[in-house]
């Protein structure tokens, strides 16, 4: 899980709180602490506190601020030491969003370090046991250290999660399918990274033969515990570890946060209490010595326990939390807070029903159908940079009647920024963004082009395109390539591979900075992606009057007339008649665009069969034309969706 650490960010932006900047206590005061502040300087300014001979200023401000009439400290009226419960869960909601939108991998391998680490607390627990005679204080004394290498070391354990991905669901941040993806992915992790030290104790050697008798029989005592005995335990477990996460984010300072770890965690040995990563860990060292059958103690050990974890940590602490916080928890914790949330579509069926997620800033109008019968979106990640961008998307516009240009400005988060943004910085995220995108909207203006701007700051900038691209219903995307492309850093809940092989709509990928269409060479083997691009180059043809050259590639000369009939023909059906037609007989495609982009200024290249998206966004697009032609490239990709039996079983 992500460290909570440091009081800016959400923790700062509640209501009516005073913060200090310095350790002299200079403070600037907001909403109720104000009236008291200003009443303890004054009273102390009566007391004759100015009076002392060549008085300090400065000692004499900090002084009445401190100390009040009656000699009580004052400072208590000025600074809370403590987080509001509004606060504690907006400090939930930012951190959360770093761990719903890592990415799979990442989240298996944060979680397999936490599933090998609670063997370190099964290793202890049964050395301890073994050593003192089963005294069952002693035994337990160390049995939190697992846990407490979880939390310093921010590895993702099961039950831990039951409180901020949870806490994010309730508020419609994220929807179900992602809640439910988060736990099985870190499950998977801290199930293998348990198997592994349960295999490691097991075989390697790692008991003494007292230890291993003990271990033994302390892992038969909760296989042989009843289900509903198991669940019960397992709730309050699941209570104790999900009271854990919160009071550790109200906690200001790292020893606070080992003192709750370790009393808390101590509670589930004394109390007799079940952990669904330690139970399964008991379970498989069962199995892997010849003591127990797996598949039993699945249903009737660790399925149990799981459930109660489940149910003791969301419902017991997260519900029960969520509901003593006012209606105003979000307004600081994200932008604009309950007017950016979820459909209840969205919410049962994430992306399958639009998004699944809800980005940290969007100022976007709400999910709607656009006016504009043809939508291009041009998702920018610097505006100062990408303004050729826009302006090749108001000319393949420009002669639609019903058209409309959507740019949108996606800011990727810092990676691990568990405290997100504050307030004001969010504000002033939006304010110089709008700014920034002025020019986008003077160049639409100039070409008489329909245009709407917005702003999205999210932790996955590469996913955001494809949801914006669903929400607003775009017809084609057109976005850049190149140092700074938005996937070059974006995480992605979805595998990469599944976003980019099931396009919402076209995709265009420009490469090149100057941007000049007035010779197009447009190279067509048939098939969607070059009707793509034959209708983008057909539309600049007709904006900006661009000289059009088709080339064609053959495998030899018996092969030429062949090639010329069939670019004639592929002419006339996209409305490129007045093209120059170039057949080549050279059988190598990226040489022949070689040879032939040289006269151009720019190219415009379908997708292979292999995908564009896809490679560009594995910096697997090893074109070799890339390297030899100076001038930009534009790249099309057709939208497409995989059958049932691709999503299964792959191509």
């Amino acid at each position: 899980m992500s460290d909570p650490d440091g009081d800016d960010g959400v923790g700062g932006t509640g209501r009516g709180e005073t913060t200090t900047h310095s350790s002299r206590n200079e403070s600037r005061e907001e909403g109720r602490g104000t009236g008291s502040g200003r009443r303890d300087i004054e009273d102390a300014e009566q007391t004759g506190l100015h009076d002392r001979e060549q008085p300090d200023p400065e000692e004499s401000v900090r002084e009445a601020v401190e100390r009040s009439r009656s000699g009580a400290p004052a400072v208590g009226a000025v600074v809370r030491d403590r987080f509001s419960s509004d606060e504690v869960f907006q400090r939930i909601v930012a951190a959360a969003d770093e761990e719903i939108t890592s990415g799979s991998r990442e989240l298996f391998f944060s979680a397999l370090a936490a599933g090998f680490a609670i063997t370190i607390t099964f290793l202890l627990y049964v050395s301890l046991y073994a050593s003192t005679g089963g005294d069952p204080v002693l035994s337990a004394l160390l049995y939190p250290l697992g846990f407490i290498y979880i939390i310093i070391g921010r590895y993702q354990l099961y039950t831990e999660n039951t409180l901020p991905p949870v806490a994010l669901t309730i508020e419609r941040i994220a929807s179900v399918p992602a809640l439910l993806r988060n736990w099985g992915v870190v499950l998977a992790g801290n199930f293998t990274g348990g198997a592994l030290g349960a295999a490691a104790l097991a075989w390697g050697g790692v008991f003494s033969p007292e230890a291993a008798t003990a271990a033994v029989s302390i892992s038969q005592k909760g296989v042989a515990t009843g289900w509903w005995p198991l669940f019960s335990k397992a709730a309050f477990a699941g209570l104790v570890v999900a009271g854990v996460v919160w009071v550790e984010y109200a906690a200001r300072d790292t020893i606070s946060r080992l003192a709750v770890v370790y009393l808390a965690f101590l509670a589930i040995p004394l109390g007799g209490l079940f952990h669904s990563v330690v139970s399964f860990t008991e379970l498989m060292y069962l199995v892997f010595v010849g003591e127990g059958a797996l598949l039993a103690g699945l249903w009737g050990f660790v399925l149990p326990v799981l459930l109660g974890n489940t149910i003791g940590g969301v419902l017991l602490v997260t519900v029960v939390n969520y509901f003593q916080t006012t209606e105003h928890r979000l307004e600081s914790a994200r932008f604009e807070g309950a007017d950016r949330q979820l459909s209840a579509d969205e919410w049962l069926f994430g992306r399958f029903a639009g998004r699944s997620y809800v980005p940290l800033i969007d100022t976007a109008d709400a999910p709607r159908a656009q006016d504009a019968e043809f939508n291009l979106l041009v998702p920018i990640a610097n505006p100062r940079t990408e303004t050729q961008l826009v302006e090749l998307a108001c000319r393949i516009v420009g002669e639609r009647e019903d058209a409309a240009v959507h740019v949108v400005h996606v800011v990727q988060t810092p990676e691990r920024s568990p405290r997100g943004y504050g307030a004001e910085q969010r504000r002033q995220i939006v304010a110089e963004s709008n700014e920034l995108l002025e020019d986008a909207r003077e160049t639409a203006r100039r070409h008489d082009v329909t245009c709407e701007t917005s702003t999205v700051v999210s932790h996955r900038s590469f996913e955001e395109i494809f949801d914006i691209a669903e929400r607003e219903n775009a017809d084609r995307v057109l976005m850049s390539w190149g140092d700074n492309r938005l996937w070059a850093s974006g995480r992605a809940e979805r595998p990469l591979s599944e976003l980019t092989r099931s396009l919402p709509c076209d995709f265009l990928v420009l490469d090149g900075d100057d941007l000049d269409a007035s010779r197009i060479l447009l190279p067509t083997a048939g098939g969607p992606n070059c009707e793509l691009s034959a209708d983008v180059t057909h539309a600049l043809q007709a904006s900006v009057g661009s000289e059009v050259t088709l080339l064609h590639v053959v495998d030899g000369p018996d092969d030429r007339d062949a090639g010329e009939q069939f670019l004639a023909d592929w002419a006339a059906d996209h409305d490129l008649e007045d093209a120059v037609r170039v057949v080549d007989d050279s059988g190598d495609v990226e040489r022949a665009i070689g040879r032939n982009a040289a006269d151009h200024t720019l190219v415009v290249i379908g997708a292979t069969e292999e995908g564009l998206l896809s490679r560009l966004a594995t910096d697997s697009l090893h074109y070799d034309v890339i390297e030899e032609v100076d001038v930009p490239i534009l790249f099309a990709e057709r939208a497409s969706d995989r059958s049932l039996r691709d999503r299964l079983f792959g191509r």
